[in-house]
């Protein structure tokens, strides 16, 4: 029964670590550290950048997406945009087309069948000049300060990536999009105090990141998260990857719970991927593998300890009756998160309980993706999410 009880608090306590512990001391610790301070100043004679976009049916997004590239106080001579269309059936092409006959800078490739974002990225590469890498997606509307704030570390040798500080607009009420947006947040803060501790932040918001063209690797093809496949790659050639808290960039957040549900199992599948492929950091024992473990693998292992806890609670329970707290505790949740979908159905949305909806939700979705991955993911063409939810 002892072993029983180790294994119980073992799994309750790696839980606590990941979604507690972890994420307050390392931003409370990060907090006194300093970021690269290694940087150019806009009177250098800056990189040349290649901005990658892969698009598929974004005419809502699109033009304002352009129109933050334009509008960049980078040096518009330093910057050349290349655009994959991943066979848009909307006026994606159309738009696109328009400032490229406008705009020398622009490129514009037309894909007639659906190809995947890995699939433009990586072709987008080939035709890049620049020695800076800017990966970004459409819906991700960037500050005039923005490409210069990511590109200035880049005078540092040692770092090979940097990551943007993303922000969100348009929250409502009435789905999970605050709930989703202070998560995102909490992540952000946690993968910039990484950066300054480690020189390894656990992934970059796919949305918007730099990184060295020499060190960007060709993605499979099958691959979910090519973000997360292009970090760790970076870490696997030990050299750094940070965020800029002033390379802000704005993104609608999901509000919608059965769409962001779909595409929380769809970058479960692929976090099993990447798992399977680097899971050798771990066994470097740095700081690199202390955050893999603890802000990834933990929280991706979650589900199956939630399982284990389930599993063993009968058992404790009936050899020790103390842990009729943990029932009452557990039939609480439970009657939160039914109360929770009882009342989306009355249009009375209570933010306390969604919380304990969107953790249930998610880690639902981790289970279901560990599946799919076991099952073998042949693609990676999928459908983004509704834009301007």
């Amino acid at each position: 029964m002892l072993l029983l009880e180790i294994i119980f608090w073992t799994a309750f306590l790696l839980i606590a670590h990941s979604y507690l512990f972890y994420p307050i001391l390392t931003q409370f610790i990060g907090s006194f550290f300093k970021n690269n301070s290694t940087v150019y100043s806009k009177e250098d004679d800056l990189p040349f950048v290649s901005i990658l976009m892969a698009a598929h049916n974004e005419e809502q997004v699109i033009q304002d997406k352009i129109k933050s590239i334009i509008e960049s106080n980078y040096p518009a001579s330093k910057i050349e945009v290349w655009i994959g269309s991943d066979c848009s059936t909307d006026k994606t092409n159309e738009i696109i087309e328009q400032f490229a006959k406008e705009d020398a800078r622009f490129h514009f490739y037309e894909f007639s069948n659906r190809t995947g974002k890995i699939g433009i990225i990586n072709f987008l590469n080939k035709k890049a000049k620049g020695e800076i890498l800017l990966l970004t997606d459409a819906n991700v509307i960037l500050e005039k300060n923005t490409l210069f704030e990511l590109v200035k570390h880049f005078k540092n040798p040692a770092i090979s990536l940097v990551d943007s500080f993303m922000k969100h607009r348009n929250l409502k009420t009435d789905g999970i999009s605050h709930q989703e947006s202070n998560y995102i947040s909490n992540e952000v803060n946690t993968k910039y105090a990484e950066g300054k501790l480690w020189g390894s932040l656990m992934g970059p918001f796919g949305g918007c990141f730099a990184i060295r063209k020499v060190d960007f690797k060709t993605v499979p093809s099958n691959f979910l998260v090519d973000d997360f496949y292009t970090c760790m790659t970076v870490l696997k050639n030990r050299k750094q990857c940070i965020s800029e808290e002033k390379a802000i960039v704005i993104e609608d957040v999901s509000n919608n719970l059965n769409a962001e549900f779909k595409r929380k199992i769809r970058i479960s599948s692929g976090n099993f991927q990447n798992l399977a492929q680097f899971y050798t950091l771990l066994f470097r024992f740095n700081g690199s593998a202390f955050a893999f473990f603890s802000h990834k693998v933990l929280r991706w292992l979650t589900p199956f300890l939630l399982i284990l806890i389930l599993a063993l609670f009968p058992f404790l329970f009936e050899a020790n009756e103390n842990y009729v707290y943990f029932g009452f505790f557990l039939l609480l949740m439970l009657t939160c998160l039914a109360l929770d979908l009882l009342l989306q159905k009355l249009n009375v949305h209570l933010s306390i309980l969604r919380y304990l909806t969107h953790f249930a939700t998610m880690n639902l979705a981790l289970f279901i993706g560990f599946f799919r991955y076991l099952r073998g993911i042949k693609s990676s063409v999928w459908e983004p999410t509704t834009r301007n939810q």
